[in-house]
Parts: structure tokens; sequence; C-alpha cells
């Protein structure tokens, strides 16, 4: 017989007793789905944790020059530092700002002497991804803002001014830095990785050489860098930056919540092994069950297809295929239904959905596995079976 007559005539076992199929891959989709459940759930709650740990900086460090001794002036670190770092292979981003020790009043009418306490930063455009910021009000600075007389305050300065918005189709408001106006164009939303430009006002880059007397040497570097490759890049961020004297820099150490995420990985991923395992080894064990025992029970139908001239191989492929169908369509439902199940649970938990792929593909592999071992030994069995002694029965 070919191998499309033996798969319709292992369907024909499924049509003939829906009841009996519908059991046996509900048995089996049960035990698929709780392999991709058991596995999906707890790496959407990895996810998620880990989300939450990146979001306090795991992959970012800032290098700044040491202060010197004698005087107590700081070094001018390179121009083009930012540059110099982003051609480390595992940076990811790198952006700097710059101290201008430039003043900012709300007015013109506020004396010189009495400052905000504010800073005045040259920032770059690509400052906001690198220290994960974003804007609340308006805009940031782009490739033509940045040339322009205008800033973005952060959160804490917004507030001290008292420009905590930026009204659309109003007139834009206006703070005294440096002995002329500059717009406010946009406010920062709060910045728990980066304290000290909330306290700031930026400027272009080149807006602030132009109207603030601007050297062009940042003050301070975030550099962003693959999580598994962090320390390697502190190790040479330093001389990169100041070849020089790369004693005169500092670079800080990776955050604490790096090591937390490491260890919750590793504690996670020896978790979803033996999970996996389990719910794999309980679902084989009902599978193989049910499809012995629903063989056997089919003995008479096998005597009578030995009378009527069926060999033992068409008997062995028969079963067999019969097996491995009833797997197959259990194995995908489950699937699904785990895939489903994930979601659902993700989504009640505001978590992201995590779906491994290898726990679907691995989950319905393992089903048709588990068809091909389960459906041998019976099948091979049967075939035996003398049909006098078969039909007896």
């Amino acid at each position: 017989m070919a191998v499309a007559d033996l798969l319709a005539l292992g369907l024909s076992g499924l049509r003939i007793r829906p009841l009996r199929a519908v059991l046996s891959a509900l048995g089996i989709a049960i035990g698929i789905a709780t392999i991709v459940v058991v596995v999906g759930i707890p790496a959407s709650g990895r996810q998620a944790l880990n989300d939450r740990l990146s979001a306090l900086g795991t992959n970012l460090l800032r290098v700044q020059a040491k202060m010197d001794e004698q005087p107590q002036t700081l070094p001018p670190v390179p121009e083009a530092a930012a540059g110099m770092v982003t051609r480390i292979g595992p940076v990811q981003r790198a952006s700097a700002v710059a101290n201008t020790h430039a003043t900012v009043q709300r007015t013109d009418r506020i004396p010189p002497e009495d400052g905000s306490g504010l800073t005045v930063l040259a920032a770059r455009p690509d400052l906001l991804p690198a220290i994960g910021g974003h804007v609340s009000s308006g805009r940031y600075l782009d490739a033509t803002t940045a040339a322009l007389p205008t800033v973005v305050l952060g959160d804490q300065a917004a507030t001290r001014l008292g420009i905590t918005s930026v009204p659309a189709g109003a007139s834009a408001p206006m703070v005294w830095i440096g002995g002329r106006w500059f717009t406010v164009i946009g406010v920062l939303a709060p910045l728990p990785l980066a304290p000290d430009v909330e306290r700031s006002v930026l400027v272009g880059w080149p807006a602030a050489r132009r109207w603030l007397r601007f050297d062009g040497h940042p003050t301070e570097l975030f550099v962003r860098a693959r999580e598994d490759q962090v320390e390697s890049v502190r190790s040479v961020l330093a001389a990169t930056v100041f070849p020089e004297n790369p004693a005169k820099v500092e670079v800080s150490r990776p955050s604490d919540a790096l090591t937390a995420k490491r260890i919750t990985s590793t504690a996670f991923s020896g978790l979803f092994i033996g999970l996996a395992g389990v719910a794999l080894f309980v679902g084989g064990v009902g599978v193989a069950n049910t499809m012995v025992i629903s063989v056997l029970e089919r003995r008479p139908e096998i005597g009578l297809r030995r009378a009527l001239g069926s060999t033992r191989g068409q008997i062995r492929g028969q079963f067999l295929a019969e097996s491995v169908s009833v797997c197959a369509l259990g194995g995908c439902a489950g699937a699904a239904l785990g895939a489903l199940g994930t979601a659902v649970y993700a989504a009640s938990r505001g978590w992201p959905a995590v779906i491994p792929a290898f726990a679907v593909l691995g989950g319905t592999g393992s089903a048709l596995l588990i068809g091909v071992l389960a459906g041998l030994y019976p099948a091979a069995r049967a075939a035996r079976l003398p049909p006098v002694e078969a039909l007896a029965l």
C-alpha cells in the first residue's frame, strides 16, 4: 500500500470512532499545552522582570574626567570622544553632554548673581536614547533646532523655572541665558538614570558654541553597551576616551541591577528545563497508555482484516498511521491552547506575552515522536496475532 493509502486508512479509524479520537487527542493536547504554558508563563514573567531591570540602566556606563588636585580643574576630554567610543564593537550607542558654565534666569530682570542653581548643558540630538529619556511636552532638539537659540528643560529645571509644559499653538516660553533669550521647545519627563540632566537646561551643541562661548569638549559621556559585554567595554573606555592619560578618566561601574538580572535569568532557565521535562514525561505516559489501550481493544478488527488478506506490514502501518495522526492533531491543538493560555495569563498580569518557539515546535515534535513510540509496539504486536486468535477475542 502507498503511504497516502495508509494515511487514509489510519484516518478512517478516527472518523469511525470520533469520540475515542477526540478523547485520545485531548489527552495529548493537555500534555503539550502544559509544556507550552509552563515554559511560556515563566518566560513572560522573566521578560517583564528583565524589562524592569533594564529600565534601571543595566547596560549604561558613564564616563567623566577626574578632577585635578592642583589646580581644581577638569582636563579636557577630546571633542570626538563620543564618536571614538561608538567604534568599540559591543557599544550600541553613545552620547555626550558638556557644562557650558552659563547661568539661566527666568527673565532678564533678575540680577546675574542671583542664579537659579541650574546647569546649562550642551547636548547632542542623540542624548535621549542613551539615557532612556523621553519628552513629556513639546519636542527635543534635532539637527535644525540644535543650531538655534532653543532649549529643552529637564523635569526639575522646568519646575524650578515655572515652565512645566510647552503649549501647542501658543507663544513659546523663553528663558534668559548668557545675556540673550532662548526659546523653550520641550520639557523632559523624569530621568531616574540621569538626575543631573533633570536639573539642567539643554542647549544644542552648535548653539552653545555660537552664543555661550562653549569650547566643544564634553564633560560627561553616556554609553550603552551589550549587557554581556559591559565589563569588557568598561575596561577599555578610559583608554579610548583619553588615550594620552587614561588615569584622568573615571568610568562608572555596572549597575547592581545587571547582576540581579543575570542571576534571575539563570534561575529561570533552570526552572524552564525542570518544568518542561516533568510536563513532557507526564504527557508521554498518558499518550502511550491511551494508544496502547486503543490498539488492544481493536483486536477483533485486526483479526478480520488479516482474514480478508491484509499483510502484517499493512496492519502495522494502519495503526501506526492512526497513532501518529491522533498525536499530530493533539499536538497542534495543545500548542495552540498553550500559546493562548500563556497570552491570556500574561495580559492579565500586564506582562509581555513570550511564547518560546522551542516550546511550540518541541511540543509538537514530541507529540509526533510519542505517537510513533506509543503506536509502534501495539501495532507490531497486533500484526503478529493469528487471525483466528484475534477473531476469538
